[in-house]
């Protein structure tokens, strides 16, 4: 029996994997992982899987999210099949977090960036 999705990476995706997998070797377990995940529940009625819809996202951006452990693979549904689009771990660095979101007891300050961009002067 066929499973009733099936799973296709792109190109960027088979290039982020490769460098990835020789960096951590947890990657290769998660991906088999997530295609089981994906072959069968890839819009998850079930409820059992941390995948989320993004907001905003174009189809073909990669319109939804499965997030296993560190890892978070993005991709499409188009019918029955499902382009792996981009992976991406979370690092412990927040270094993607916009400046203005960082408060002022940051280390942020040590780090030479202006007192201005982390709290504005109040007038």
């Amino acid at each position: 029996m066929t499973p009733p999705f099936s799973v296709h990476t792109t190109p960027h995706f088979d290039r982020l994997f490769k460098k990835l997998t020789r960096q951590h070797s947890d990657l290769g377990d998660r991906y088999a992982e997530a295609l089981e995940i994906l072959t069968g529940d890839p819009h998850n009625l079930s409820r059992r899987h941390q995948i989320q819809k993004l907001e905003g996202m174009r189809p073909g951006e990669g319109e939804y999210r499965l997030r296993l452990g560190r890892w978070r693979f993005r991709y499409d549904i188009f019918g029955q099949a499902q382009p792996l689009a981009r992976l991406v771990e979370l690092k412990g660095d927040y270094s993607w977090v916009p400046r203005r979101w960082v408060s002022k007891n940051s280390p942020g300050l040590r780090m030479g960036m202006p007192r201005n961009v982390l709290s504005p002067r109040r007038w």
